[in-house]
């Protein structure tokens, strides 16, 4: 069984830098893709981004392109979302998810994520 840890979140400023970081338990990551989304305050959660299981292939959310970059290590199970030039609308608390192994390829929708990190809150704020 797989689980998530992220960490990393806080308050910044705007146009400042985080990176969140999730790690994972199990010893089937290699093999999972991996997924970022969030939730902001009254609002569905929505996909961010994704990495494939040999993080040989990236999508983005397009309010985040060239913004946000995701990258992984699979021998250190961690997978990362480095964020950049951030805004007040990236406000929200971001979760990482493993995705389920059975589902299509492609990022999916939430509900192809079977494993759910705990969530790490980024604020956006001056």
């Amino acid at each position: 069984q797989v689980t998530l840890v992220e960490s990393g979140g806080g308050l910044v400023q705007p146009g400042g830098s985080l990176r969140l970081s999730c790690a994972s338990s199990g010893r089937t990551f290699s093999r999972i893709t991996m997924g970022w989304f969030r939730q902001a305050l009254g609002k569905e959660r929505e996909f961010v981004s994704y990495i494939t299981a040999s993080g040989a292939r990236t999508d983005y959310a397009d309010s985040v392109k060239g913004r946000f970059t995701i990258s992984r290590d699979n021998a250190k199970n961690t997978v990362w979302l480095q964020m950049n030039s951030l805004k007040s609308e990236d406000t929200a608390v971001y979760y990482c998810a493993a995705k389920n192994l059975l589902s299509d390829i492609g990022p999916g929708t939430a509900d192809d994520y079977n494993v759910w990190g705990q969530g790490t809150q980024v604020t956006v704020s001056s």
